[in-house]
């Protein structure tokens, strides 16, 4: 794909109103999705699955693309249509989660690296023989007692700009997401100083390794404290110390910031991406790209049963727009309904 394609596709991807499904779920994470709402975690069960979550009518008006699992690329729909060919169906457009997990890193007790640089060259050259326009490639950044450790902000700032480069040589746009989890008891603070400090690394090992940033996409955390940090912040806190961070650390060529949900709750999430749109012009596109944020309730709809599908699609639908809105930051919380919620 020419240059001018990626960055096209780059800004496709956070065209207003709309963002990324994240439907790249491991199999072993697959299945304990799946266990919580009673549903044995079979390849046929999550083909189904997929397919009512790509087959949803109107998922073009708020999805922009899906990044898919190895396994789901080569899945059909009840048609024997090619799940991928399903999205560009509907106007949606494929990408692909390439890393290959998180492995110890040798040495830092507790922190951790990102496997599949190994043979990437190949993977990426054969999903772009597939038509995927796009990739993701996820480090994990831990907060502890003195941690996350210089070397391992930088082993994983330097994986993932080696994965970037790999892929833009292949003529995909590389989704670069460094998450500093949510896991611990930190506050929005110090969430904020590890964000800053491992976007200044990453972009530093992107620019070393001669990435087109026009053709990237980012894919942080929110700035928010830890799980086990007493209370949350507000959105208009979460917007604040974000915004000031990313003005901080990214650069303006980047055409977009797709949030991850990380643990939030589905209106949380929503909630916080609305908050950041409110903040004025930014130099970036803010856009989503959810994963459980948007499937909870879609899982919880349907629990295996097609009879369910109308309102698992209907219970996507409705968090896709309710992430439409927030992309323009006009979410409204009245409109959060039971139904919608799949309850």
């Amino acid at each position: 794909m020419p240059l001018e394609t990626m960055i096209a596709t780059a800004r496709e991807l956070v065209e207003p109103g709309k963002g990324i499904l994240a439907a790249d779920e491991s199999t072993p994470t697959m299945t304990k999705r799946l266990a919580a709402v009673g549903v044995e975690s079979t390849e046929e069960h999550r083909r189904r699955y997929r397919q009512l979550l790509f087959g949803a009518p109107g998922i073009g008006e708020h999805i922009s693309g899906v990044i898919l699992f190895d396994e789901t690329t080569r899945q059909r729909d009840d048609d024997g249509r090619p799940l991928p060919d399903l999205l560009r169906d509907r106007g949606v457009i494929p990408g692909i989660k390439v890393d290959l997990g998180t492995t110890p890193l040798a040495g830092f007790p507790h922190e951790v690296v990102t496997d599949g640089l190994d043979g990437l060259r190949g993977r990426l050259e054969e999903y772009a023989a597939m038509g995927l326009r796009f990739a993701k490639w996820r480090a994990v950044i831990r907060i502890g007692d003195g941690r996350p450790t210089p070397a391992a902000i930088e082993a994983n700032a330097h994986a993932l700009a080696r994965y970037a480069a790999l892929t833009q040589e292949a003529g995909l746009v590389p989704i670069v997401e460094p998450e500093v989890l949510m896991d611990g008891p930190h506050s929005l603070e110090r969430c904020a100083e590890v964000t800053a400090e491992t976007l200044r690394v990453v972009y530093d090992q992107l620019a070393r390794h001669r990435v087109v940033l026009e053709a990237s996409l980012l894919k942080p955390n929110m700035v928010v404290p830890g799980t086990e940090f007493a209370g949350r912040a507000a959105p208009q806190e979460v917007a604040g110390a974000t915004i000031r961070i990313l003005r901080e650390t990214v650069p303006a060529a980047v055409p977009g910031i797709v949030f991850l949900s990380g643990g939030q709750s589905d209106e949380e999430a929503t909630a916080n991406l609305d908050a950041l749109n409110r903040t004025g012009p930014q130099p970036w596109e803010l856009s989503f790209s959810f994963g459980r944020a948007l499937q909870a309730p879609v899982l919880r709809a349907w629990a295996g049963e097609d009879a369910h599908a109308e309102a698992a699609q209907a219970a996507l639908l409705h968090r896709a727009t309710m992430n439409g809105d927030a992309r323009r930051g006009a979410y409204r919380r009245e409109l959060e309904t039971p139904v919608a919620t799949g309850l």
